[in-house]
């Protein structure tokens, strides 16, 4: 799926994807439920989260 397709299918611009992509931006909860559902995968398959190490 292009860019632009996924932009347009969940409502934001393709620079929004292209940030998001690229770690420039982290997605609402919202917007990353819809970019899972728009692949037709678990929200686990589409992001993850790295804690920090400890200090």
């Amino acid at each position: 799926m292009s860019q632009k397709a996924l932009a347009e299918k969940v409502g934001v611009s393709r620079q929004t994807i292209v940030a998001i992509e690229a770690a420039k931006y982290s997605p609402s909860l919202e917007l990353a439920f819809q970019i899972a559902h728009a692949f037709e995968t678990p929200i686990e398959d589409v992001f993850g989260y790295i804690p920090p190490p400890d200090e």
